[in-house]
């Protein structure tokens, strides 16, 4: 499945001016191939709004959903995106992916807050693995700071995740997250990483890019840079299963030993 990392902060603060960003960015995937289309962490608002993030919070099913929507089914593309989730007086950092039809297929809150201005903001949600199928493929979703614990992802690998999309907000000075951790997560759990970052300014974090979607290789098979960018690249059923049956880590645990960890 040819899938579309959309590396931008769009105009935080803005709903109106981030879905239209979003519905341009969704005809260019869609004009070059792609399943799917993702976007970062909190695009649908903006990250660095303050008080903005409970005003500008939405339930799942609101009425940016039903905008994005409108947008997947116009396009023909999947769509993934960060938002704001308000349930009942509760704010979560969320993740919602949406069909080429229209069907909102699977909603991920974020289980790991960073830092004080998330956990000042957003109640962490409880649901570790979140999947839906699409394009052949299982999908699973979690949201930037989640990826860095080694048990999330090992989670969705036992659960037969084989695409991992990844909004995220990752700053400076912690690059080394895209460059390095990503793609090794993605080779010691066997599965393709769609890792999608923010970029530029925003208040006082400075979010670098490096939007990347590496492979069960442990290879980079789409590295943006630093500035807005829409980069593509497929995640292959075929070539996951020749390199699951290659590389034995899955099979070759021995969960008896790991009571310890948990």
């Amino acid at each position: 499945m040819r899938t579309a990392l959309l590396q931008s902060s769009g105009r935080p603060g803005s709903v109106v001016e981030n879905l239209r960003v979003l519905d341009e960015a969704a005809g260019r995937a869609a004009a070059a191939g792609a399943g799917l289309l993702v976007a970062p962490e909190m695009f649908l608002t903006g990250y660095a709004i303050g008080d903005d993030i409970a005003h500008l919070a939405e339930p799942a099913d609101g009425d940016a959903a039903d905008a994005i929507a409108e947008i997947a089914t116009r396009h023909g593309v999947a769509v993934a995106y960060g938002y704001p989730e308000r349930a009942g007086d509760t704010v979560f950092n969320s993740a919602q992916l949406i069909s080429a039809d229209g069907t909102r297929l699977a909603n991920y809150r974020k289980t790991h807050l960073f830092g004080c201005f998330e956990q000042d903001h957003f109640t962490p949600g409880e649901q570790p693995v979140v999947q839906a199928e699409l394009g052949g493929l299982r999908v699973g979703i979690m949201i930037c700071y989640d990826v860095e614990f080694p048990e999330n992802v090992r989670a969705h690998a036992l659960a037969g995740t084989d695409l991992l999309i990844v909004p995220t907000a990752q700053m400076h000075p912690f690059q080394f997250v895209a460059e390095s951790v990503v793609p090794v997560r993605a080779f010691e759990n066997q599965m393709y990483v769609a890792y999608v970052n923010r970029t530029g300014q925003e208040g006082e974090f400075d979010f670098v890019g490096l939007s990347t979607l590496a492979g069960p290789d442990g290879v980079a098979r789409a590295r943006a840079g630093r500035g807005e960018q829409l980069v593509l690249a497929d995640a292959d059923p075929a070539f996951l299963a020749a390199s699951r049956e290659a590389n034995p880590y899955l099979k070759d645990r021995r969960p008896g030993l790991y009571g310890s960890l948990v």
